[in-house]
């Protein structure tokens, strides 16, 4: 058995998910002995295992439920690579669980954006109801199409149950699909409907006959509105030629108008918010609202850097410095 321990989820709507537990790897090479008696393929029952008692038995375990891009599975290209990188910082507590979406790699079902929340609030309930994760201890993690899964299913359990996690990362986020639409490139070539610009009533036409809209600002604000305690983290590249990273500001300004009841304009959140400008490596912007007595109040923190890409990013630092950064783990 290798650092990934396969194993399955079942979803509400009866739908059979596949998903991966990666373990710390310093974990991994303490039990490695006992680890790879293991048969290969999801084990009948996952609570009865070794990795699952290392992740549920540990106080100090800390747990990265991520949440990976459009199409593909959990092992394809750069996503394995995301998840060592994600534990880098603290190999010893770092364990790392996610997910193929209904109807890619071995899970059951068909894509809809309905489909792919209930997949990912299933993932997270697992983690809560099944291995007994406290949601402090727990990061909500999503690059590209997985910022979506990831706000929806943050936004649907803090409405539900008023569950707050440790916090929110969101990497080469975007706003909705509608507008992406019109800046999204494939390749970084020609984005797909650029050619619409001029005519507003043909861009409003397609807008309106797309069925999965993917409104992830509008959920944010919601998220972050009903939460008392956020911790939010959006990352993005200045070199993503597939999602423009001004997407990640119009994620920025709909978190920080959250936190106010009035309301605030871009201009009136741009004369409030801290700014760092790191020369070559981008720039920080910050929001800080409200933390009094056990609550801590809202932190909205935008880090743009210039390399990484769309993909890539996921395995650079700042993504795994962000996680530390949640964790508190930082030395």
């Amino acid at each position: 058995m290798a650092p990934a321990a396969p194993f399955y989820v079942t979803t509400p709507d009866g739908e059979v998910l596949y998903a991966w537990h990666v373990l710390p790897l310093t974990l991994y090479v303490k039990y490695e002995a006992a680890l790879v008696q293991v048969p290969a393929g999801p084990p009948d029952d996952m609570t009865q295992t070794v990795a699952f008692k290392l992740l549920a038995s540990d106080p100090e375990s800390r747990l990265v439920i991520n949440f990976h891009g459009n199409a593909g599975t959990v092992g394809q290209g750069w996503r394995t690579d995301t998840y060592r990188a994600l534990a880098t910082g603290a190999a010893d507590k770092i364990h790392i669980l996610t997910v193929d979406y209904r109807g890619f790699g071995y899970s059951t079902g068909s894509p809809t954006e309905q489909g792919l929340i209930t997949d990912g609030i299933a993932l997270v309930k697992w983690a809560l109801e099944v291995a007994h994760i406290p949601p402090e201890r727990i990061i909500l993690l999503g690059q590209s199409l997985g910022t979506a899964v990831t706000t929806a299913v943050a936004e649907r359990l803090v409405l539900e149950s008023q569950t707050e996690f440790a916090g929110v990362i969101l990497v080469a986020g975007f706003s909705d699909i509608p507008t992406l639409m019109l800046t999204y490139s494939a390749g970084g070539i020609v984005p797909l409907l650029s050619a619409l610009r001029p005519y507003p009533p043909l861009q409003q036409f397609f807008a309106r006959r797309i069925q999965d809209t993917w409104q992830t600002a509008v959920r944010l604000d919601n998220f972050v509105r009903h939460s008392k305690n956020v911790n939010l983290i959006l990352i993005h590249a200045t070199s993503d030629y597939n999602i423009p990273w001004k997407h990640s500001d119009a994620l920025f300004y709909a978190a920080a108008n959250a936190t106010s009841k009035e309301g605030m304009t871009i201009k009136q959140i741009d004369g409030v918010k801290d700014t760092v400008n790191l020369g070559d490596g981008g720039w920080v912007n910050s929001w800080n609202a409200g933390g009094e007595g056990h609550d801590r109040g809202k932190r909205i923190r935008q880090e743009i850097v210039i390399h990484g890409g769309h993909n890539r990013i996921v395995t650079y630092p700042v993504v795994a410095k962000a996680v530390l950064r949640v964790f508190d783990l930082r030395k």
